[in-house]
């Protein structure tokens, strides 16, 4: 069921295919935008801009691209889900999809961003895999906000004054962990922060599997 569930969501992406590309647009969009405001020569701009204009983009983008986890769903189909479905298994399969979901656009913001804007990271890998870990946390935060904010109207801007307060602890370790990727950081020596995010990727997605059923019977 968990991958009938899985699959379900990436063809009802699959058919609605303005969504995504309404966001790869919004993503070019914004960064070229960067590019021609900062006016710097490509790989000139200071490390540190580099570094808290990209996790701003990606919060965004993150945003909305999941804003329209639940409000997506016309109110028959959320009915016969309810009735056909435990509400966890349905939570964990549409946190799955959108970790898969984030975990994509964040590569490619990173390519693209590294591309038009230069890229000062030298451990690559260390800041892929704080990339992933955040894509985790974020997906898991913004699946069950989706869910709360689904049935109020301008569901996108009640999900950005939910959510945010919420990111900011995990943003501000991703953003610790990326600067020192750009100082090209041992994961070794940022082991702590890894973890930290880790830790709060394993509590979010519990808390959220514990509280969604009772948001789901609501």
């Amino acid at each position: 069921m968990f991958r009938k569930l899985v699959s379900k969501e990436f063809l009802i992406e699959w058919r609605q295919k303005y969504a995504i590309n309404g966001i790869l647009l919004y993503l070019a969009t914004t960064i070229f935008i960067t590019y021609l405001s900062l006016g710097v020569q490509r790989g000139l701009i200071h490390p540190l801009t580099w570094n808290s204009i990209f996790w701003i983009i990606f919060s965004f983008i993150a945003i909305n691209a999941i804003a329209k986890s639940f409000s997506g769903d016309e109110k028959r189909q959320q009915l016969y889900m309810y009735s056909l479905v435990d509400p966890q298994l349905l939570f964990a399969a549409k946190s799955a999809y959108n970790i898969l979901l984030l975990t994509v656009f964040g590569l490619i913001s990173f390519v693209f961003y590294s591309f038009v804007m230069g890229n000062p990271v030298a451990n690559t890998p260390l800041f892929l895999i704080n990339l992933v870990l955040t894509s985790v946390g974020f997906a898991a935060i913004l699946t069950m906000v989706s869910g709360i904010a689904s049935n109020a109207e301008n569901t996108a801007t009640l999900m950005a004054v939910l959510s945010l307060p919420i990111m900011v602890p995990l943003l501000l370790l991703s953003i610790k962990i990326s600067k020192a990727a750009i100082d090209n950081f041992e994961i070794l020596l940022v082991w702590k922060p890894l973890l930290s995010i880790f830790a709060l990727d394993i509590i979010i997605v519990v808390v959220g599997l514990v509280l969604f059923p009772y948001l789901w019977r609501s």
